[in-house]
């Protein structure tokens, strides 16, 4: 762990980020990873993770790394004993966070007056007012609440986030409509796409990847997240239409028994690859699906992957995602049921769209993820400084009040323990 020497005074320019995060730094580079990497160009960012509950633990420990330039990586490592005690598991997180804050130690005044981001609901209790932010950010990209395993607290610790949060962002469209329902602050940023990376797949001298090239057949592919959301009823269907084609699915299997995966001749389950691996990959592609099952899981989703595929200017297949089908549908085909969706599939493989690519490579280049930062960022400065203008105001009426300035004669109350007007004054 670098000493907070090691941060320049040139390089502190911007308010600090705490976030908290059910997602690993180290896992799928998503969302998180796209915004906090480019934030923590001009502002420090302590990314803090769920714990890791370990048998052989019995003193709660915080590990911290730095996995790119002001970005603090803390990962909990917890007594097993802890493991199905989630709120007393966060009080220890907050207690190992903060003492790592304290004088002396790794992050002092590193993270001081911080603004807190939030990416799961579950730890807001603990963590609301923990480091005595100046705003609270809730950057919502799913409807968790929908998701396999979802803890059954968290739809009442989202209302008490939301209900605290001074911004809330959505990663979907149809989720900025059901959360204005909840906050006046509501803002929706779909995912951007980082371009330049993508565009690599264009490169004619990239290599293809050996484990796609060897197929020596046109290539449907698909990358991501390989879990609840996957239609594997889709995937057994399409499969032996285009035997002559390879189904590969790249991306790590969870929440999904391996064994239940459909299984077939041309279908090749590659596991996951790293974020800079992708481009190569996509270039083995054919053609590039989404093929979400249409469920409470899928519901409010808007696929990272959609501007990805597009800014490799390659054919893009997807299920009736509803975000797909507002944003998306003129550069994306839509296939509305599977018999749809394997139709388009083969359009795409023996006669690629090549206005709807042209379409798809325009909205990439316009929807980039150094915009939506941009964006974000400003409406996240703007709520800090009404936050803070509030406050003031608030102290200031509080003063008025203590002081009895306010042109009146007053005496204190013995109740509330303020002046008010005429009590005990004589008039």
């Amino acid at each position: 762990m670098p000493s907070p020497l090691a941060i320049t005074q040139a390089e502190d320019t911007g308010v600090p980020i705490v976030v908290q995060s059910h997602l690993r730094w180290d896992f799928v580079w998503q969302r998180p990873q796209q915004i906090l990497s480019r934030v923590s160009e001009r502002q420090r960012v302590l990314f803090i993770e769920e714990p890791i509950y370990l048998d052989d633990v019995r003193t709660p420990s915080l590990t911290l790394t730095l996995p790119m330039p002001h970005v603090y990586r803390a990962v909990p490592m917890l007594p097993s004993a802890l493991r199905d005690r989630y709120d007393e598991s966060i009080a220890v997180v907050r207690q190992l966070v903060r003492a790592e804050m304290a004088p002396g130690r790794p992050l002092a005044g590193l993270f001081d007056r911080p603004i807190q981001w939030f990416y799961t609901p579950m730890p807001a209790p603990a963590m609301i007012g923990a480091f005595d932010e100046r705003a609270i950010v809730y950057d919502c990209m799913d409807e968790l609440s929908k998701f396999r395993f979802a803890p059954t607290a968290l739809v009442d610790r989202e209302r008490l986030l939301i209900a605290s949060a001074n911004v809330v962002f959505t990663g979907g469209y149809r989720l900025s409509q059901s959360k204005r329902k909840l906050h006046d602050n509501v803002h929706f940023f779909g995912c951007g796409v980082d371009v330049e990376h993508f565009a690599q797949a264009r490169d004619r001298a990239l290599p293809v990847p050996q484990t796609i090239a060897a197929l020596g057949t046109r290539v449907m592919g698909y990358y991501g997240v390989i879990d609840e959301r996957i239609d594997y009823e889709l995937l057994a269907k399409l499969a032996p239409a285009y035997p002559d084609a390879a189904l590969v699915m790249i991306g790590p299997v969870v929440k999904v028994d391996p064994r239940e995966l459909p299984q077939a001749p041309n279908i090749h389950w590659l596991g996951q690859r790293q974020y800079d691996e992708l481009p190569a990959h996509l270039k083995g592609f054919d053609v590039c699906l989404m093929p979400f099952a249409l469920n409470e899981a899928t519901e409010f989703i808007n696929p990272t992957k959609t501007l990805e595929y597009m800014a490799a200017a390659k054919p893009v297949v997807s299920t009736a995602i509803s975000d797909v089908l507002h944003h998306f549908a003129d550069a994306a085909e839509v296939g509305m049921s599977h018999d749809e969706f394997i139709a388009a599939v083969g359009r795409a493989l023996d006669q690629p769209d090549a206005e709807r690519i042209a379409r798809g490579l325009t909205m990439a280049c316009n929807t980039t993820w150094d915009r939506v930062v941009a964006s974000m960022m400003r409406i996240v400065r703007e709520a800090m400084h009404a936050r803070e203008a509030r406050a003031t105001r608030v102290a200031a009426a509080a003063e008025l009040l203590a002081t009895g300035t306010n042109g009146r004669r007053g005496a204190r109350s013995p109740r509330l323990g303020l002046m008010t007007a005429g009590e005990g004054s004589g008039d």
